[in-house]
């Protein structure tokens, strides 16, 4: 295989038996190449500086500063940097807490070795990846009351064209979610909906952006300060 069509993959994990499992399982896959394994966020946005890898795989807790920092440092200046956290814990709001600084995976260190490669593989595809068991803690950061079944207030007021966008509590979560790479069956799973439901709510979600497709949407609802 050419080098270049690798996916460098950067580690961060101050936990000395995670970091080596971690690195094992990279190592093992042929069509992933390891540029680095650190404990610690400095040395990790040092990477991040000088050889931004394609995923990044992080513990959140690190000694150093939150991994949150580092995820947000990536986010800043590393665009096509992916980053997958792997955590030993799965609060509601740590979950959340991540995916909003910008990772778009998320993984409790006790899955199996291959689960973490094939996430670093969804995620390089353009995917999100959320691990066995998950779905209820990512649930958690949603609001638990029902979808209205009219339009709710515009978000954040937008306006398009003179006009208030309105979108339902439903049609704004499944927009957030779109917005970080989910496929549409991931955000049935994780909304306990239908992935034919889902598609019906972003079609309606087109018509009121005006809009086309998934990246349309998506570009449109930052500009307008619905993400």
């Amino acid at each position: 295989m050419n080098p270049n069509d690798h996916v460098r993959v950067l580690i961060v994990d101050d936990e000395a038996q995670s970091l080596q499992r971690c690195s094992a399982a990279v190592l093992a896959d042929p069509s992933l190449r390891l540029i680095g394994a650190v404990t610690s966020g400095a040395a990790a946005i040092a990477l991040l500086d000088h050889c931004p890898p394609d995923v990044m795989l992080i513990d959140p807790g690190l000694p150093d500063m939150l991994g949150i920092e580092v995820i947000r440092h990536a986010v800043r200046h590393c665009p096509n940097t992916h980053v997958l956290v792997v955590a030993a814990s799965a609060g509601a709001g740590h979950v959340l807490a991540c995916v909003e600084a910008g990772a778009t995976g998320y993984l409790l260190k006790d899955v199996p070795a291959p689960r973490i490669c094939v996430s670093i593989h969804e995620l390089h595809d353009g995917g999100a990846s959320i691990g066995p068991g998950m779905a209820r803690h990512v649930l958690a950061c949603f609001p638990q009351t029902p979808a209205p079944a009219a339009p709710v207030a515009p978000v954040n007021g937008a306006v398009r064209n003179g006009s208030p966008v309105l979108l339902s509590q439903r049609e704004s979560d499944i927009l957030r979610l779109v917005a970080k790479g989910m496929a549409f069956a991931e955000v049935g799973a994780l909304l306990s909906i239908s992935p034919h439901t889902v598609v019906t709510h972003v079609k309606k979600i087109y018509r009121k952006l005006a809009v086309h497709s998934r990246g349309e949407a998506v570009f449109e609802a930052s500009q307008m300060g619905l993400l």
